[in-house]
């Protein structure tokens, strides 16, 4: 028991005992306080027996008391009462004279027998009551975590168990990521029809990683195995099987397997598996003891002298990266299936499920919405529905139209809408920078169109933004051309360029910070990784030096100062050659912009469509329009953090 709960025994126990002993007391204190109210000296008491006046004495010997009452006292007055000695031979031969001689009736009262039985019984009354007291927080002790009784329960294993799975999730209700199921369709087919494999020598996968960004339905995937497969299912953490004692965390793993084979076929899934399996013996000074004893017990239990027949691990991770070596080979993990974001059919499909206990207004299309979004995963389009639904409900709408899905998409990308600002300096400072921005994207041949600019400010600190809306071939590709990364840096310091053209240098704000990151990062990774410059076709940084345990602590230079000083002339003369175009789009529209800005300062939201119109006014240059017009819907945003 720990030193806490023995300070608070010992003082809920003395605290009962005085309770107790004042509850007990009363008996003596009681007699005593009744004799003083009608007591005499023992001397007046022998005169009035020689005198003949006393009727009746009560003789209470193992008190040492006596009472009498004298002849002419009322029967309903309360007797006299005198303190004895304890031997007073004189008073025995006294009495036995006044009883012959005055008629006095004398009688002995013997309480010493009730007295000792009601202090026995008392007694015996506070000792159970202690033991009772004591006894119930001992139990809740012993029931505390890390208390007594958990003790022999530390390495036992914590993962739930369900012995026919009944997740209510199975692969109809999984949409987007058709290649994995497919794949792991297979896992539910050996486990109700095993023969089917067994038969022509085929073995089975016993493991399988799910590897994927957040959000995917990694999670998701394992409970629809369970779901559809229907036999004993154990799901746990990677971060439960690691305590703080040295050794628990091998035990539960032991523990884990133990069971699952009392229970095979059945399915065990581990999630987070990069909280247990990191890679052994990184990082500075070692690696974790516990976490490595865990790992090598894992590592036995999947694939060590004795095998775990019927028994198939799903793990679930998005940092593979990180895991070791040893877990990732066949034998253990044999199949690791990407469980990537999913395209726009995959993202359609996902909309529709995630529709189906919504009311949406017939008007609102599920295309729309999934060309509007592509890099959204899984969880990011549910909780796109599920925010349209709130805003629908706040605003008292019978169902979800598009204005509510336009909000949503702003709200979950961008940030809460916050009241408008008041017209100020400020207030023409970001409709100048963002007309910048949307201008830009507007007359550059290799950029992606407008969608709309806005300069309503948002949660964060941003003040206002341009939309584009980007190609989902190339999003979901990842293959971007050189000509559309120089002028996409161009669109990032269009808002700079805005600010310098129209205010001066003196005037320029922090409003394109934000902006300059990006550009320096996009400019040096042309240098540096893609080869898009005058220093050749080389790679001269690597991604993955990271510090953390497994990795370096220092990366490694990959190449020297001389060369790093023409990296950082190369970067200077992209970003400038840049810069410059967009000066000089903006210095030649400047009759444009003045007039995008009044109608923008007037409306505070412009539509792409509505932009290009007006820009078609002013310039000679063609325009540029979505391709898929037809069905041209935002998907993608650019967010400006302007500060005053």
């Amino acid at each position: 028991m720990s030193m806490k709960y023995a300070q608070r025994l010992c003082q809920r126990l003395s605290q009962l005992a005085l309770v107790v002993g004042f509850s007990l007391a009363p008996t003596n204190i009681g007699l005593a306080q009744s004799s003083n109210n009608n007591t005499v000296s023992y001397t007046q008491f022998l005169n009035a027996l020689k005198a003949g006046e006393v009727r009746s004495v009560e003789l209470y010997q193992e008190q040492g008391l006596a009472k009498f009452r004298r002849k002419n006292q009322p029967e309903q007055s309360p007797p006299q009462e005198v303190r004895l000695f304890d031997r007073n031979p004189e008073l025995v031969e006294l009495l036995r004279q006044v009883s012959s001689r005055y008629d006095t009736t004398v009688r002995v009262v013997a309480s010493g027998n009730e007295s000792a039985v009601v202090g026995l019984v008392s007694n015996l009354m506070l000792g159970f009551l202690l033991l009772i007291v004591f006894l119930m927080i001992l139990q809740r002790v012993s029931n505390a975590p890390g208390g007594p009784g958990q003790i022999l329960n530390f390495g036992k294993s914590r993962a739930r168990f369900q012995m026919e799975a009944q997740t209510g999730v199975t692969f109809g209700d999984v949409a987007g990521i058709e290649e994995a199921k497919e794949e792991l369709q297979e896992v539910v087919t050996f486990l109700k029809n095993s023969e089917k494999f067994t038969s022509i020598g085929a073995r089975i996968p016993k493991g399988v990683l799910l590897i994927g960004p957040p959000g995917t339905g990694k999670t998701l995937l394992a409970k629809a195995i369970a779901g559809e497969a229907g036999v004993p299912f154990f799901s746990i953490s990677g971060s439960e099987f690691v305590e703080m004692f040295v050794g628990v965390g091998a035990s539960r793993v032991r523990d884990l397997f133990r069971k699952a084979k009392e229970n095979a076929p059945c399915l065990v899934f581990i999630d987070e598996i990069d909280a247990v399996g990191r890679q052994r013996g990184a990082g500075i000074g070692g690696g974790n003891d516990e976490r490595e004893q865990t790992l090598n017990q894992l590592l036995t239990e999947m694939d060590g002298f004795e095998g775990n027949t019927g028994i198939i691990v799903i793990a679930a991770t998005n940092r593979p990266d990180v895991l070791d070596a040893a877990l990732l080979r066949p034998g253990r993990f044999d199949r690791q299936i990407t469980v990537d974001l999913p395209s726009y059919k995959g993202r359609l499909q996902i909309l529709q499920v995630h529709a189906r206990n919504k009311k949406i207004a017939p008007e609102v299309s599920l295309e729309a919405i999934a060309r509007r979004t592509p890099g959204f995963s899984g969880a990011e389009l549910a909780n796109l529905l599920n925010e349209a639904a709130i805003l629908t409900a706040r605003r008292r709408k019978p169902a979800i139209t598009n204005a509510e899905i336009d909000d949503a998409i702003d709200r979950v990308t961008i940030g809460m809408t916050l009241t408008p600002l008041l017209d100020s300096k400020k207030k023409w400072l970001i409709a100048y920078h963002e007309v910048g921005h949307a201008l830009l994207m507007t007359l550059l041949k290799h950029a992606d169109p407008l969608n709309k600019v806005t300069i309503i400010p948002r949660s964060g600190g941003v003040g206002g933004f341009a939309q584009q809306i980007f190609d989902e071939e190339r999003v979901d590709s990842g293959l971007y051309t050189r000509a559309w990364l120089l002028d996409e840096i161009t669109i990032l310091l269009g808002g700079r360029a805005a600010e310098v053209e129209i205010f001066g240098d003196a005037e320029v704000t922090v409003g394109a910070s934000s902006d300059l990151r990006a550009v320096a990062n996009l400019a040096r990774e042309m240098v540096t990784r893609y080869g898009m410059s005058d220093l050749g076709h080389l790679a001269l940084e690597t991604t993955g030096n990271e510090v953390f345990l497994g990795r370096d602590l220092m990366p490694r230079a990959e190449y020297s100062e001389a060369v790093a000083v023409q990296i950082d002339h190369q970067v200077r003369e992209i970003v400038m050659h840049c810069y410059e175009i967009a000066r000089k789009l903006i210095r030649e529209h400047r009759v444009a912009i003045d007039k995008l800005v009044e109608l923008l300062l007037e409306k505070e939201t412009i539509d792409g469509d509505e932009f290009r119109a007006l820009v078609r006014q002013y310039t000679t240059l063609p325009v540029k329009d979505p391709p898929w017009k037809a069905t041209a819907t935002p998907v993608s945003f650019r967010q400006d953090a302007e500060r005053s």
